[in-house]
């Protein structure tokens, strides 16, 4: 049975002035997700705020559990490298 997996992050990103600003943080971290990790990831709430973001991480599997291991693995990845801001909270879910 697949199933997917989804990791959403809360970002603050207090350092910026404007949604371009914004925008140029962002979009190193979305490009290195993807590529490092193979998943989707996209902005997906509070775009219209200059010193927050949410993102979210994308998976598809037929193993929870692997899901949930590399899920928790990016998200670990995030908070270990994340160096524009802070992140707020992280939510990991597998939907069946």
């Amino acid at each position: 049975m697949n199933r997917i997996g989804l990791l959403t992050t809360h970002l603050n990103m207090p350092g910026c002035k404007s949604l371009k600003e914004k925008r140029s943080q962002l979009k190193p971290l979305l490009v290195h997700l993807h590529r490092e990790f193979n998943i989707s990831v996209a902005e997906m709430g509070l775009q219209d705020k200059w010193s927050e973001a949410i993102i979210a991480c994308a998976m598809l599997g037929n193993d929870a559990a692997h899901l949930q291991r590399s899920l928790a693995t990016i998200q670990k990845w995030i908070e270990a490298n994340w160096r524009d801001g802070q992140v707020y909270g992280d939510v990991i879910e597998i939907i069946q």
